[in-house]
């Protein structure tokens, strides 16, 4: 737990608020690049945090030291208490039944029907779950959370973008994360379908209380659905705050995202 001071009509309050996710002092070199150089990141628990930066500023790079797919030079990413660096194999895959990734380009299984994307999670960690002989209510409730609940036996060559974006969301929602990781949720997509994926999005957090880390370029998305937000810049966590705090500051490096 984190205690935060609110200071509100002259009464101070102490809140505690529940760290889901904590990154301290992470770097990442490539050769002679640094990509980061000691960032830091604090994700409370139902809490929605964006995470802005131009290309090549290192949020994919963080990403991926975050789930365990790239191992960093330095530093410390613990989940749920969990120290992620020096977890076996088989402990690192336990936890990440607790992640759910929503990958930039949907990810999804062409060969596979939609009920099946959505069964491959359930079967790969049984030790979650257990075996499960019908598959159909889960599958079901999962495509009824992003509303295509019609498009179960669908390919995915029979879906648009925004649809594929969906059912990637249900089968990231199948396994019941505590925490939700969004890669670019909006890249690629027309404005509506872009501001559908956006409320999707907060509905879900709303209806099962996840802690959500959204990597986005997306101002517009940032505004909606951020309650706070981390600009990353030269490799570290440059600038913390609101929405609003951060687009009314006068530093020029924070200024040049709201442009």
């Amino acid at each position: 737990m984190k205690q935060i001071q609110n200071i509100q009509e002259g009464i101070e309050t102490v809140v505690s608020k529940k760290v889901m996710l904590e990154i301290k002092d992470l770097k990442k070199a490539f050769g002679n690049n640094q990509v980061l150089n000691g960032f830091n990141l604090e994700l409370f628990e139902g809490e929605n945090l964006v995470i802005m930066g131009k290309s090549g500023s290192g949020k994919s790079v963080m990403i991926k030291c975050l789930v365990g797919l790239m191992q960093a030079d330095s530093g410390s990413i613990k989940v749920m208490d969990k120290d992620i660096t020096t977890l076996n194999r088989m402990d690192l895959d336990e936890l990440r039944t607790e992640i759910g990734f929503l990958f930039q380009g949907s990810a999804l299984y062409d060969s596979m029907t939609v009920r099946e994307n959505l069964e491959f999670p359930l079967r790969r960690h049984k030790h979650k779950f257990g075996t499960i002989t019908d598959t159909t209510q889960l599958v079901t409730e999962a495509l009824e959370s992003v509303g295509l609940a019609d498009a179960i036996d669908l390919m995915p060559a029979e879906l648009s973008g925004g649809m594929k974006r969906r059912v990637a969301l249900a089968r990231t929602l199948i396994l019941k994360p505590k925490i939700i990781l969004y890669d670019e949720p909006t890249s690629g997509l027309d404005p509506i379908t872009a501001k559908e994926i956006i409320e999707l999005m907060r509905r879900i957090q709303r209806q099962y209380k996840t802690s959500s880390l959204i990597i986005t370029h997306d101002v517009d998305c940032a505004r909606v659905v951020s309650e706070r937000m981390i600009l990353l810049v030269d490799g570290i966590n440059y600038a913390e705050g609101t929405f609003e705090e951060l687009k009314a500051s006068k530093d020029e490096k924070v200024k040049a995202f709201f442009k």
